[in-house]
């Protein structure tokens, strides 16, 4: 399987939430729902940084079909990057000190450095499977985001469609750049990297939703049971990965061996009428409504 031939990978560029008074357990009132999407998105800025490093750096001699996906993949990357900025500066204004979580990805980004590059192309490809996986559940679970400003939960549905409209681009990367390894050598390689890339993710992202629900003065069995439940029970967004999880360690995987444009399709229909560059009549001025600066500012 391959990317569809017909995929056009298309930046859209929005805003959310610059005006709204985000509450500090902003996702439904849930503190552990809150904790574990706040964790998750301090790392995106730094760490869509790292995927678009990594990408870029095999564009050279790669196909113009690809190279026109890694284009487009880089304006996402950098869109979603300020998104998730802005919304790390309203969770911190909400009274969460983030220096910590900020550390740890720094310290996880420092411990690249002076590794082979197509290694780091292989976290990324990891990676970038862990997101489009979380982007389906995000857009399936549609009591997920039901009692949350609709702004916020339409930047985490806006980001989520991206990441299945890219979803392939690391992995053909990947087989770009690994043009000349045998099947064998490429499997290992990515298997490898998928089961360090697993044990660091959740343990991180499970130790920094604990920090912030500590600053909340819910600690111990309470916070880590409240968050083993929430990923594992219900709605139980780990235990509903897994098969798609196990799907990545088969031969013959490709991200696109599900066709899931639906999702993007759907979305699309739905925010016609939010899209930057769709801007309607009366709208001027509200949020999404009309066209931003340039992605890189906040």
């Amino acid at each position: 399987m391959t990317t569809p031939s017909d995929l056009v990978i298309t930046p859209r560029d929005r805003r959310f939430g610059r005006t709204i008074d985000q509450k500090k357990w902003w996702l439904g009132g849930d503190p552990i729902a809150t904790a574990f999407f706040n964790a998750l998105s301090i790392t995106f800025p730094k760490g869509e940084a790292f995927f678009i490093d990594s990408v870029r750096k095999y564009r050279d001699g790669a196909s113009p079909k690809l190279e026109a996906e890694i284009n487009a993949f880089i304006k996402q990357e950098v869109i979603h990057s300020r998104e998730h900025i802005a919304f790390n500066k309203r969770v911190s204004a909400a009274g969460y000190d983030v220096t910590e979580l900020e550390i740890e990805v720094q310290k996880s980004l420092d411990m690249t450095k002076g590794r082979p590059e197509i290694l780091n192309l292989a976290v990324t490809m990891a990676l970038e499977h862990y997101t489009a996986i979380l982007a389906k559940f995000i857009l399936n679970d549609k009591s997920q985001f039901a009692a949350t400003e609709h702004e916020l939960a339409d930047m985490w549905r806006w980001h989520a469609i991206e990441e299945i409209e890219h979803k392939g681009v690391a992995y053909d990367t990947w087989r770009h750049a690994t043009k000349d390894w045998t099947r064998f050598r490429r499997w290992k390689v990515k298997t490898i990297m998928m089961l360090l890339v697993t044990r660091d993710f959740w343990r991180k992202r499970i130790r920094g939703a604990e920090d912030l629900l500590r600053q909340d003065g819910i600690t111990g069995w309470k916070a880590r049971g409240g968050i083993l439940k929430y990923l594992l029970l219900s709605p139980g967004m780990l235990t509903r990965m897994i098969p798609e999880w196990l799907s990545y360690f088969m031969p013959g995987f490709h991200p696109w061996n599900e066709d899931d444009r639906h999702y993007v399709q759907s979305y699309d229909s739905a925010y016609e009428a939010a899209r930057m560059d769709a801007p309607v009549a009366g709208n001027a001025g509200k949020a999404g409504a009309t066209p931003s600066a340039t992605p890189a500012t906040v």
